[in-house]
């Protein structure tokens, strides 16, 4: 029911006055403060100008692209970069900046993917770990030790080579490479929160430990994980390209950029334009991921608000 309140003086009935923020208004000006911290970072806006960028021509490559994905011209193989071309041509005649354009939706998509098969499967034995703590903490720590002490371009090779050579393979292989990185932040983050009393208020009310992680902890130990999550979909990348390179990912005719860099390898002296162009691809998408993962590091740290 509504609260009415009166003026003593002219008894008019007035609105009732509003009523403070709760958690709602503290989680706005925390999201407020996190991005005025971070749009004062140049580098850190640079970085996310570009990835919006690259989104953008990723989700409308099929509008963008001047050509198709694989449309062959053998009539003007090895075009050098012109107007007729931008970026050149492959052996096949085929147009490499629509290849690349298009290359951009595996590309990302590929790090999107296998960095969130590691969050998700990483994150829930990393949260299980520091929340029970005794032998499922030893049980687990120690099996991404075993993962962590293969050097991960090794891992994700050993694995693809098992599974077969294809792109649904490499996103596991990848993925699952980037199991332990999460698992060992959301522990210790998890391990720091569950010692808060708000934890051990919910255990007081009856809350489940299911219940307590889901709504208290995780959500509590957000922020070093979004950091990890955006540097590690650079990482994913580069390991991805490098599978692909190895003739381990993306089969021909994808236009994967690791797999154009393979392809243009044996051309390097009399067609330098289709290594060089992909890899420049990967380099800026990778520095517009780190770019962004540091600012945000920066932004989220309570230690550098003033």
């Amino acid at each position: 029911m509504a609260i009415q309140v009166r003026n003593q003086t002219t008894g008019e009935s007035m609105p009732p006055p509003p009523v403070s923020g709760g958690t709602g208004r503290k989680q706005r000006t925390r999201l407020e403060e996190t991005w005025r911290r971070f749009r004062k970072n140049g580098w850190a806006m640079s970085g996310m100008v570009l990835l919006l960028f690259l989104a953008v021509v990723a989700i409308g490559a099929d509008f963008v692209a001047p050509e198709g994905l694989d449309e062959q011209q053998l009539g003007r193989r090895f075009v050098p970069p012109s107007a007729e071309a931008l970026l050149g041509t492959d052996h096949l005649g085929r147009d490499i900046l629509s290849r690349i354009i298009h290359g951009s939706r595996l590309s990302l998509s590929i790090g999107f993917i296998t960095t969130s098969i590691g969050l998700l499967i990483g994150g829930g034995l990393g949260a299980v770990a520091g929340y029970y703590g005794g032998s499922r903490d030893q049980a687990i720590m120690r099996i991404m030790d075993v993962i962590l002490a293969v050097p991960g371009f090794i891992f994700a090779v050993a694995l693809v080579t098992a599974l077969g050579p294809n792109l649904t393979n490499l996103m596991i292989a990848v993925g699952v490479n980037s199991i332990p990185y999460f698992a060992r932040i959301i522990r210790s983050s998890v391990m720091s929160v569950k010692e808060n009393e708000y934890i051990e208020a919910a255990r007081a009310l009856g809350c489940s430990h299911t219940w307590i992680i889901l709504r208290h902890v995780i959500p509590n130990s957000f922020a070093p994980i979004l950091v990890q999550a955006t540097l590690r979909i650079g990482d994913t990348i580069i390991i991805a390209a490098g599978l692909s390179f190895l003739g381990l990912g993306a089969q021909p005719p994808l236009p994967e950029w690791g797999a154009m860099l393979s392809g243009g390898r044996q051309y390097l002296r009399d067609a330098w334009w289709m290594a060089t162009f992909p890899g420049i691809a990967i380099m800026f998408t990778v520095l517009a991921f780190n770019l962004v993962g540091d600012g945000l590091r920066d932004a989220l740290d309570p230690r550098l608000k003033n």
